[in-house]
């Protein structure tokens, strides 16, 4: 394999991404489970946030990025690749890491669906209280 590639691992609420980072000379070609990232993704905005380290660091046309996503939803897919994607440019390049440390792209949303509690409608929701 004569391509230098990188690899990174995102996760965000229920969502896994495996994202390789492949140096070429094409347009920073993109491919989420096979598919363009605008058949993948309902909206243009959570591709946008997907792709936000690529265009801060200038470096969206030097790589072709594979992604293997799995779990959760669309939003939760693309924080999960934004991530993968951070931690394989880091690998490229640990300089980029004060960059993009400073827009807080380096660490991972631990937001996650509260679990329902016994006697509970839901995480918090509780039964309506009558007064008699």
């Amino acid at each position: 394999m004569d391509k230098k590639s990188f690899y990174g691992l995102g996760r965000r609420k229920s969502s896994t991404a495996k994202v390789y980072l492949y140096q070429s000379k094409d347009k920073g070609k993109i491919t989420i489970n096979h598919r363009n990232p605008s058949d993948y993704f309902p909206n243009k905005l959570v591709i946008q946030d997907m792709e936000q380290p690529l265009e801060l660091t200038k470096l969206k046309d030097n790589f072709d990025i594979n992604v293997v996503v799995k779990g959760g939803g669309f939003t939760g897919q693309a924080g999960a690749i934004r991530l993968g994607i951070v931690r394989a440019l880091i690998k490229f390049n640990p300089d980029l890491k004060k960059l993009l440390k400073t827009k807080k792209l380096t660490t991972r949303d631990k937001r996650a669906k509260e679990r329902k509690k016994f006697g509970l409608y839901g995480a918090r929701r509780a039964p309506q209280f009558t007064k008699r």
